[in-house]
């Protein structure tokens, strides 16, 4: 253990990353897409790839504004290059969670030492929340990585402020790349791509007295590159859809913000257990590490430069003000979802990576103690669940085999934190590398096992079986109709949309932008389904009745507890 230098720690976290990439890359196609994220945002961008429009994005066939394209775009492009699959749909966000550990890595050795860019970039994937969403198709990924590249970019320009002619240069790029990001982001997930930013950047400045970052940037070539970046597609989709506008500004940004129309209202402290659950084995070192980041003086760490400790600049700080911010705003928000604070994930990773650095071995080892236990505990509770969770005897099997795979992985991660604990006890450099590593290792482990094993429920959660029976009596005259019920995997597998008849939820602007695409109520269904030619619909199973009694003559060519399909006769 004591053979253990840097350049080999370097060397062993670079193998480490080596293994998460094939991972991910190999194993983001091994399960069905779940039920709704997945096969919304895949079915987007395979509307995208198939059509050809890369400005009005549609969900099954109706237009959809809630959020912007890059997503789309991106996958889309993953479609036409390697085909449409589960490995093509996941390949933006496995591409971007890989990207934002290697950016968040590389930038806190700039800002530091060596050493703490590559714990930096253990912390990260030793964090179970992100490490499960970079396999999962939603834009939170997409969106974390370029708000981690648009904050690292500065940060690194920052770093060498105030540097001779030659560091003016490498600052002004930084700069560039900070105005692209950002822009990213804004094409990502919205307005909060430049608002986050903007508002962390006035409150670092405001909290520090230090004016002089605000004034320092380059706004003359910053915003004409923003800009440059971010408004061809709003101007192109605004002139082809004049309801654009007001419904994603006002209704998909203030209105999602002030009010509670969507759906998900949340207690205001929602976020901290997410937060805790997320970090796993640093949840007891968070706190002191935050804690930490506002102490530290600047003037400590050379690398931060000559400047006077007012004027320096702080990135602890900065990556604190960023991860508390992003966590106010959500909390006071009227609408609130688990993966919101995802790109708070890259900072408090620097913050606990900086900490682990620089704190004595056995008192890391302390904050690590309590996590095996816990983990254990876990276990437990995951062997009782499936009883308590499943509503019939099909469920209870699928629960039973995925709790069995989750018990196994949480009793790993458990054996790999007591290891942890115990190399971090012995309170030397070399031995709180090794901590650090096994975490990380652990908790890769983990994850990987539980993600891999959700294929196990796919019956619940995918439409992949749906339509393999649908598929068997479709042909290119069957009139396909989903009733008072949507899956949203199932235009993937089909290749099909379906005439929503009585559902609306997130369709009601497309509906109302395009009202002759949907059947608005119930009573007018059967005259549709009576028209010459062969039908097909979904219906939730509690419904086979009341088709029965709209005389409707059918026959059941697919069952499960989700979903019917019944066939014309």
């Amino acid at each position: 253990m004591n053979s253990l230098s840097l350049g080999r720690f370097a060397l062993l976290v670079g193998c480490l990353f080596t293994l998460l990439a094939a991972l991910w890359l190999t194993d983001i196609g091994h399960r069905k897409l779940a039920n709704p994220d997945e096969g919304r945002y895949s079915v987007l961008a395979m509307h995208m790839a198939t059509s050809g429009d890369y400005v009005t994005p549609r969900l099954n066939g109706l237009k959809y504004f809630e959020k912007p394209p890059m997503q789309y775009w991106v996958t889309a492009a993953a479609f036409n290059s390697f085909g449409k699959s589960e490995w093509s749909a996941r390949l933006y966000t496995a591409l971007a969670g890989l990207l934002t550990v290697l950016m968040i890595s590389f930038t806190a050795g700039r800002l530091f030492n060596r050493e703490v860019g590559l714990f930096t970039g253990l912390v990260l994937v030793a964090c179970p929340y992100f490490m499960a969403l970079a396999e999962i198709v939603t834009l939170d990924m997409g969106l974390t990585f370029w708000t981690t590249l648009t904050v690292c970019a500065f940060m690194l320009s920052q770093r060498i402020a105030g540097e001779a002619a030659a560091g003016t240069h490498e600052r002004l790029i930084w700069l560039c790349v900070a105005a692209i990001a950002s822009a990213g982001a804004v094409l990502s997930k919205g307005l909060i791509g430049i608002v986050f930013p903007g508002a962390v950047l006035f409150l670092y400045c405001l909290f520090n007295f230090d004016w002089t970052r605000l004034l320092g940037i380059n706004w003359w070539i910053a915003v004409p590159l923003f800009l440059l970046a971010v408004c061809p597609w709003f101007v192109l989709v605004a002139e082809r859809n004049p309801e654009f506008m007001q419904f994603f500004f006002i209704h998909e940004h203030f209105q999602r913000f002030t009010t509670t129309q969507h759906r998900r209202v949340e207690a205001w402290w929602f976020f901290i257990p997410i937060l805790f659950v997320g970090v796993m084995a640093w949840a007891f070192l968070l706190l002191p590490a935050l804690l930490r980041a506002w102490r530290q003086e600047t003037e400590n760490d050379s690398t931060l430069g000559d400047a006077p400790p007012s004027r320096s600049f702080r990135p602890l700080r900065f990556a604190l003000i960023w991860s508390v911010f992003i966590i106010f705003f959500f909390s006071i928000s009227g609408s609130k979802l688990p993966a919101y604070i995802l790109p708070t994930f890259p900072f408090l990773a620097m913050l606990i990576g900086y900490y682990l650095t620089s704190t004595p071995g056995r008192k890391i080892a302390w904050y690590v103690l309590p996590i095996p236990p816990i983990a254990l505990l876990i276990a437990y509770v995951l062997h009782t669940l499936p009883a308590k969770k499943a509503r019939n005897a099909f469920e209870l099997g699928l629960y039973t085999e995925y709790g069995e795979i989750m018990v196994a992985a949480f009793i790993v991660f458990a054996v790999g934190t007591a290891i942890a604990a115990a190399c971090f006890w012995r309170n030397t450099k070399v031995s709180r590398r090794w901590g650090v590593a096994a975490v990380a290792a652990a908790s890769v482990f983990m994850v990987q096992r539980i993600d891999s094993g959700y294929e196990t429920l796919s019956p619940l959660q995918s439409g992949y079986s749906l339509a393999q029976s649908i598929r068997q009596q479709l042909t290119e005259e069957t009139r396909l109709y989903s009733v008072n019920t949507y899956d949203q995997t199932l235009p993937f597998y089909l290749g099909r949309y379906a005439t929503l008849v009585d559902y609306v939820d997130e369709f009601e602007m497309g509906q109302k932008s395009e009202p002759g695409r949907h059947i608005a109520r119930l009573d007018d269904f059967p005259s549709a389904w009576q028209q010459p030619g062969p039908v097909i619909a979904i219906i939730p199973p509690q419904d086979v009745d009341k088709m029965r009694s709209l005389g409707l003559d059918f026959e059941v060519i697919h069952e499960s507890p989700r979903r019917f399909a019944i066939l014309k006769r």
